[in-house]
């Protein structure tokens, strides 16, 4: 089947079965066109608790799928390709975090949503990249271990002096790779353009942006400004971004660099192998970790998480 088939033959098995199609905003475009919700990792698994499907199919990486699965364990979850990691997400090992709560009883953990269902159970407190400030500010521990993002935890330290943000040696090496000479020069490159970054950045770099944020946060400031941008985060972004605004003054900072890989293994190929049995891999956790793992998350709302 060429593209647009396999597009109608998508939407006509979505809909035959009753599933529910979640897209992450770094999957290509021809994926972002089948999905019934396209968003940031944790707002997906939020959106998929409201829908009458108990079928969900996750275009994004792994841990995304857990969480779905965390916030709906009576719903059947399935990952478009079984391979589709997050080297972030899963940089930690567990045993490392559980013998840092047993030395230091006295800090709170952190975890940033991205991150493995293992981690967040032994976490305090779950944070998005949105309120990831608004939530460490809250807790009432000085002390802080974020995992497992060493940049956006140095990003938090430096919104929140007062506290002590400890940090592991985690990071998302798609964004880790961007330098404040890839800004510098880009500012050269396109005179008078602002910079939008994510803070899972380094913050030497994130520090000399016009805007920091999650990816609905970049995507709110451009939709909602005329102005020229230099987009520093993973390029499906942009990708999105240029088919809905041609003509708009959008360049995207180092695309080869600021492409994930792993998103990059959903095709529709996949998604139509998935809705038939034929690929994809259903989510399993137990009742025991879902609890845990979904007790970080309920605190992170108790503390004002969105």
């Amino acid at each position: 089947m060429d593209t647009q088939q396999l597009k109608q033959a998508i939407m006509e098995e979505k809909k035959r079965k009753g599933v529910l199609i979640l897209a992450h905003t770094y999957q290509d475009p021809d994926i972002l066109e089948i999905a019934d919700i396209v968003g940031d990792s944790y707002a997906l698994s939020k959106a998929a608790q409201n829908v009458p499907q108990n079928k969900v199919l996750m275009c994004g990486v792994r841990f995304m799928a857990e969480t779905v699965k965390i916030l709906s364990p009576e719903k059947e979850v399935l990952l478009s390709h079984a391979d589709a990691g997050c080297p972030m997400a899963e940089q930690l090992d567990p045993a490392e975090v559980r013998r840092y709560r047993e030395t230091h009883p006295d800090h709170a953990v952190c975890a940033y949503v991205n991150t493995t269902a293992q981690l967040k159970a032994l976490a305090d407190v779950c944070v998005t990249s949105s309120s990831a400030v608004e939530i460490v500010a809250r807790v009432p521990q000085e002390d802080i271990l974020f995992i497992p993002d060493k940049n956006l935890g140095a990003y938090v330290q430096a919104m929140l002096p007062q506290k002590r943000i400890h940090l592991m040696d985690g990071c998302c090496p798609v964004h880790n790779a961007i330098t404040p000479q890839m800004i510098e020069q880009a500012r050269r490159a396109h005179p008078g353009a602002k910079v939008a970054i994510h803070p899972e950045c380094p913050y030497e770099a994130v520090r000399l942006a016009d805007v920091a944020g999650s990816t609905k946060e970049i995507l709110d400031f451009i939709h909602g400004s005329g102005d020229a941008v230099i987009i520093a985060t993973e390029r499906g972004v942009y990708d999105a971004l240029v088919r809905q605004y041609p003509n708009r003054a959008l360049y995207q900072l180092e695309p080869e660099l600021l492409t994930c890989h792993d998103m990059k293994k959903t095709t529709l190929q996949g998604v139509y192998d998935a809705l038939t049995g034929k690929g994809g891999q259903t989510i399993e956790l137990d009742g025991q970790l879902l609890s845990a793992a979904r007790g970080s998350i309920e605190n992170m709302l108790r503390y004002g998480g969105r």
